[in-house]
């Protein structure tokens, strides 16, 4: 593939492309005004020469052939009309030009101001009455065409020539001054995609490179930012994951060398049961959270009686409320309340709010599943009597793993990853869902899912495991 041309030539090229079109511009404009110019002065000089010597003509016929001389020593032709209307001269062009203008027609009160083309020139004519019945002619060519016309265009020429020269040196200069930074920042995006954080690229040049080199910093200050946090989540999720791993190899060594006999292996397999069930659920989450944005995230989408869907997880989170001494209720209509969603994954998502509010509940405190119907859409909410989080916390309540690093250490964590999923599987059924404070005191959780449309038959929702 052939490699483009770089910034300066183009830049360059363009310069001397618009100064040579402006220099044949202007140099056509200046010959075309210097050559209507150059005629309207010949034809002007013409005329008066042929008014002096009409003049002269008439007081002395004798010196006719003196001024003959010196017309034509100044290019100027002399022709006569004679009594019969014949035209005479020594020069054939100029009579010939002079009948092409029409010589015959010259009278005492017309006389003559015209033009003729005779071989490929253009020539002047001004004919005069003398005495009453001769007529003469001066025939004389447009000064452009000889020496001026040339000595016009070469110095058209010349300026076409240095207009070039100066936009070549402008349009390099101009050319540096743009790929310079352009370089710059190439080059920083170049070690940003090999894993350079720490470089910047210097606001320097026009606005516009500027603009574009804030917005690498800004790319490469989210970039490091991201990563940070990615760490952080790796970090975490690696320790959720040692402490089942560690208890699963622990007790399994312990049945591989008989530490563990008679009736304690029930309770050792029910052990092992649990914590590869913790692991398994870690691991789906995982897979969910990384497939939100993938084509393979599969949907079912149905019509689905939000009403039941909250009373079958109401009857599972009030009897682990109730295990843990956290009053549950529940506030939801009488009468269905229709969206047309997937009830496995907003059980899903019904349930990881509930798991994480269980969390930071204490006893005492309540849990609460709220339900109501606005226009257009169904309102779900989950809100509890824990803690609560700041106002910047609500903000970025559903980041992956923010929470988690902030609270490690100060209250009961998670994965870090349960609020993320819950953002991403809501959104992807067409809903939304935000963070705010509970009037309980705690946190409020609400998701917003658009009602189905009138008629549609409603599904109940399937049972999900747990």
């Amino acid at each position: 593939m052939k490699r483009p041309s770089s910034l300066a030539v183009r830049t360059t090229a363009l310069c001397l492309a618009v100064a040579g079109v402006m220099a044949l511009v202007a140099g056509g404009i200046a010959v075309r005004l210097v050559s209507t110019a150059s005629r309207e002065l010949t034809q002007q000089t013409l005329a008066d020469q042929a008014d002096v010597v009409a003049a002269q003509l008439a007081d002395s016929p004798r010196i006719g052939r003196r001024l003959q001389q010196i017309l034509e020593g100044q290019g100027v032709s002399v022709v006569r009309r004679g009594a019969g209307g014949g035209v005479v001269g020594d020069d054939p062009a100029a009579v010939q030009a002079a009948r092409r203008a029409g010589i015959t027609r010259v009278t005492a009160t017309r006389p003559l101001h015209g033009s003729a083309r005779v071989g490929g020139s253009v020539l002047l004519v001004e004919g005069r009455v003398i005495e009453g019945q001769r007529v003469i002619a001066l025939v004389g060519e447009v000064a452009t065409a000889k020496g001026t016309g040339r000595r016009l265009i070469g110095n058209v020429v010349f300026a076409l020539g240095i207009g070039l020269l100066v936009a070549s040196g402008a349009g390099w200069l101009l050319a540096r001054r743009l790929a310079g930074p352009l370089r710059r920042t190439a080059a920083v995006a170049s070690a940003m995609s090999h894993g350079r954080r720490d470089l910047r690229v210097p606001p320097e040049g026009p606005r516009e490179l500027v603009e574009v080199g804030e917005s690498i910093n800004a790319l490469a200050n989210a970039l490091a930012h991201s990563e940070a946090r990615q760490r952080e989540f790796l970090l975490s999720i690696s320790h959720e994951l040692r402490t089942p791993l560690t208890a699963v190899s622990g007790f399994a060594e312990s049945l591989a060398d008989g530490v563990v006999t008679g009736d304690e292996v029930p309770e050792v397999g029910r052990v092992i049961g649990q914590e590869a069930g913790r692991l398994n659920r870690l691991v789906s989450d995982l897979l969910d959270l990384a497939r939100l944005g993938a084509d393979d995230f599969r949907l079912d989408l149905v019509d689905v009686d939000l009403t039941v869907l909250v009373a079958e997880s109401a009857r599972v989170w009030q009897s682990r409320c109730a295990a843990e001494g956290v009053p549950f209720f529940v506030d939801a209509p009488d009468h269905p309340v229709p969206v047309h969603t997937d009830p496995r994954r907003l059980r899903q998502v019904v349930d990881g709010l509930a798991e994480n509010a269980l969390r930071v509940t204490p006893a005492g405190a309540p849990i609460v599943f709220a339900l109501r119907a606005v226009p257009g859409a169904a309102v779900l909410e989950v809100r509890d009597g824990g803690p609560g989080l700041s106002d910047e916390d609500y903000q970025e309540a559903f980041a992956r793993g923010v929470l988690r690093s902030r609270y490690a250490g100060v209250r009961p964590v998670g994965t870090g990853i349960g609020l993320a999923l819950v953002h991403g599987l809501v959104t992807r059924m067409g809903g939304a869902v935000e963070a705010g404070p509970a009037p309980e005191g705690g946190a409020r959780f609400t998701v917003t899912l658009p009602l189905a449309p009138p008629g549609d038959q409603v599904t109940q929702p399937l049972p999900v495991a747990r």
